[in-house]
């Protein structure tokens, strides 16, 4: 097959004054797509670099490949911006990996999916989003606190961008333990990121995330425990940690659980990767506390960096190498469309 890679790569150079240093966590580095690349022509398909944005269309209307293998993020503060590719290979008729647009859209806002995953029967945190206020913030963070009864939440909560990924906006000062911190802790993320600020209680527990693949029905790649070396009762997975995981954390795989909680974690995420309609891969984080699984959010374009991707650390604890979680997500998405 003529296979074309949709990515969004890092832009050279240094950031935007008074941008946050995450502010290009999202995007993928040339080495991530070298890998790919090499995985898809080693199995024998011609590849090309297709990019994002109008580079990504003037390539589809000029020499359309058979497939499209899609994980571009998108730039942008756009709550669906990892909807576009697939939109627009919808429109164009081409074939590619991954979830459609809807899913792609909704995964993105944590606000939305975590109603949509209450609706499918997972327990979510307690939680409440605060939209941003027109302009720029000058209160006195006096209306702050009753937010947070007015929601039933008491400390320790923890404050998150809602439309980012990979960890963007997440950092360990998002995890709020007094009144005084959580005004401007919120005032910060608005004035960081531009979006609504999703709020939800602390869940101390066991850190997991979950691998599936494939569409009908959806497969596990296994259940990772993220076990933190020091401070487990106030641990976050913050954009910190990840940055320097070897020091921070060990990743379990399969997780250290009880086999009645495993099998909850796993029938929840295969309930809501149904539910929204996922398709080839995805990626489900959630917190277990006193046995029961918390939904935190869903990743249906999971990073694929083969040294830093959470799904590709889980692939490789369950026996799998890089080229074949790769090509599980191709084959998923060839069997749906009849390719060879």
């Amino acid at each position: 097959m003529r296979i074309g890679i949709a990515c969004t790569l890092k832009p050279d150079g240094p950031l935007p004054p008074g941008a946050p240093d995450d502010l290009h966590e999202e995007f993928d580095s040339p080495a991530t797509v070298k890998a790919i690349a090499d995985v898809l022509a080693s199995l024998g398909h011609t590849v090309a670099l297709l990019g994002d944005g109008r580079a990504l269309i003037e390539s589809l209307l000029n020499a359309p490949p058979d497939l499209v293998f899609n994980f571009a993020e998108g730039a942008g503060v756009s709550r669906s911006r990892e909807a576009r590719v697939p939109a627009v290979c919808e429109m164009l008729g081409v074939p590619y990996t991954g979830s459609d647009p809807f899913a792609l859209a909704v995964a993105l806002d944590k606000d939305a999916t975590r109603r949509l995953a209450e609706s499918y029967g997972l327990t979510v945190p307690k939680g409440i989003t605060l939209a941003p206020v027109a302009g720029e913030y000058d209160g006195d963070f006096a209306e702050f606190a009753p937010a947070l009864e007015d929601a039933g939440l008491t400390l320790p909560v923890i404050a998150k961008p809602t439309c980012e990924g990979s960890s963007k906006g997440i950092r360990g000062k998002c995890l709020i333990t007094s009144a005084a911190e959580f005004g401007p802790a919120v005032v910060e993320l608005w004035r960081n990121y531009q979006q609504p600020v999703l709020v939800e209680e602390y869940i101390a527990g066991d850190e997991i995330t979950i691998g599936l693949y494939g569409s009908d029905p959806p497969q596990p790649i296994g259940v990772m425990q993220i076990v933190p070396k020091q401070s487990p009762e106030s641990f976050v997975y913050s954009l910190e940690v990840k940055r320097n995981w070897a020091d921070a954390v060990d990743y379990v795989a399969p997780a250290k659980l009880p086999r009645e909680v495993l099998h909850a974690i796993e029938a929840d995420a295969m309930a809501l990767y149904a539910g929204l309609g996922c398709r080839d891969v995805a990626r489900l984080d959630f917190r277990v506390r006193d046995g029961v699984p918390y939904f935190l959010e869903i990743n249906p374009l999971p990073g694929l960096n083969p040294d830093s991707g959470d799904l590709c650390y889980l692939a490789y604890r369950m026996g799998l190498t890089y080229p074949e979680l790769i090509g599980l997500i191709l084959d998923s998405a060839a069997a749906r469309y009849g390719l060879r």
